[in-house]
């Protein structure tokens, strides 16, 4: 007899998390199990600042799918298109070939992707925050402006070398401004040319408080924090056009630098909106048990389902890893149900609080609601990610016990140039490599 066929779209924290719960509650005699995803690993999104300031390795936050999900076949693919009638969706692999797959149940747990605003020169001269990817252009071109602005005596250069502006005070945009100044400090040191020369960072948003979505005690103490280290906070500012000599702010002023961090937020997977199903603010539509009205084999979690939260009727869930895990999970309970085995439920949750770590032994954090600052909130936060992650928690660990006591790498390796990861993409955890026979090379936007 065949079995039946569960596959999950996505291997982000809600499509992980739904693999693992199902993984561990079915029998796989029975029931077979399909990730598609576009990389082999689980991202652990949230320690991403860290990768890109030199603190930690990129193989320690990423986690393999074959090895965390036994029982899991994974298939390694963009999906393309999704058919909820003929119940098939289409991919295309790594390689460009394309391919298709039949299901008998589908938990589409697609994710988000970099949200962009019709901002001139945005998409040109930005670079986001969401993968792998960007967070090591973002290491190499930081330590790569330093290193030319040192070689350069005009002044005005230099100054623009030495300028960072990042765009959006949320979580990332909040923790990239809040490592930058001790990154960037950590390698100006080895160039004497560069001994008086200020390192600038600029933190913007349209908000009238960083980190606006969070308690105002947790917003004060990052402010305080960021000022301390020199970040300019500008509030209610955002800016109205970039080029390759700078941006330009709401304001009219003008900032000439050669670095526009864009982490204003994200947006749903763009294959969400092609299905042709109902959507609201971009995600698809479910009812309380996460499946698609009229498509009851379909489940949708995450960044790519509009859930409505239990304790605010009139919002959709915010757009966080908290619920994401969540969500996952109980699609997959749902799954199983719909599948003859236990009982379906509602989504429901309870706010465990956050955590935003602001580098060297600062953090913000709330758990259970607890406001905590400086050391407290060090520990709580490093721990509750330790706690999070599936796996590689000795080797983050020891990533955090070597940048305490010794030199963080101080190198551009040049392996991930602009043009590779162009803020307008709907996979930003891979590399816009060329396709065969496309010349490899690539002009050097990083002037």
């Amino acid at each position: 007899m065949a079995r039946t066929r569960v596959v999950i779209v996505g291997g982000g924290f809600a499509g992980y998390h739904a693999a693992q719960h199902l993984t561990k509650n079915v029998d796989h005699d029975e029931v077979e199990i399909v990730l598609v995803n576009p990389t082999d690993y689980f991202l652990y999104v949230p320690l991403l600042p860290e990768v890109g300031s030199g603190i930690l390795d990129p193989r320690s936050i990423t986690n393999s799918l074959p090895g965390t999900l036994p029982n899991v076949r994974l298939v390694l693919g963009n999906v393309t298109a999704i058919d909820p009638d003929r119940q098939e969706l289409s991919y295309e692999d790594p390689e460009g070939n394309t391919d298709s797959l039949s299901f008998d149940r589908l938990v589409l747990a697609a994710g988000s992707v970099n949200k962009l605003l019709p901002i001139p020169g945005v998409a040109t001269h930005g670079h986001g925050f969401r993968g792998i990817p960007e967070a090591l252009y973002f290491r190499d071109h930081v330590t790569r402006q330093i290193e030319l602005a040192a070689m350069t005596d005009d002044p005005k250069e230099r100054d623009a070398r030495c300028t960072f502006v990042v765009v959006g005070a949320g979580y990332t945009g909040t923790e990239v401004a809040a490592q930058g100044p001790s990154f960037t400090e950590t390698l100006a040191a080895r160039h004497p040319e560069l001994r008086d020369q200020p390192m600038r960072w600029k933190l913007l948003d349209l908000a009238p408080r960083v980190l606006p979505e969070l308690d105002r005690r947790l917003s004060r103490t990052a402010d305080e924090v960021l000022r301390e280290r020199g970040v300019e906070i500008l509030t209610e500012t955002s800016i109205t056009e970039s080029t390759g000599d700078g941006v330009t702010l709401s304001n009219d002023q003008f900032v000439r630098t050669r670095s526009l961090v864009w982490c204003v937020g994200v947006r749903p997977d763009p294959l969400v909106e092609s299905l042709g199903l109902e959507t609201q603010q971009g995600r698809l539509v479910v009812d309380k048990h996460l499946s698609v009205p009229s498509y009851p084999h379909v489940f949708a979690c995450g960044d790519a389902a509009a859930v409505t939260d239990p304790h605010h009727p009139e919002q959709l869930t915010p757009m966080t890893a908290q619920h994401a895990v969540r969500q996952g999970k109980l699609a997959a309970r749902n799954v199983l149900a719909s599948l003859g085995h236990g009982t379906s439920a509602a989504y429901r949750h309870r706010d465990l609080g956050f955590v935003v770590d602001l580098g060297a032994r600062k953090a913000a954090a709330n758990p259970l609601h607890i406001p905590l600052s400086g050391l407290p909130a060090k520990t709580v936060t490093r721990g509750y990610h330790l706690a999070a992650m599936p796996a590689n928690r000795l080797r983050v660990a020891v990533d955090w016990a070597l940048d305490a006591v010794a030199t963080r790498p101080r190198v551009q390796l040049g392996l991930v140039r602009s043009g590779a990861v162009p803020l307008d993409t709907a996979s930003p955890e891979l590399p816009d490599l060329p396709s065969a026979g496309e010349p490899v090379g690539e002009p050097n936007t990083d002037r």
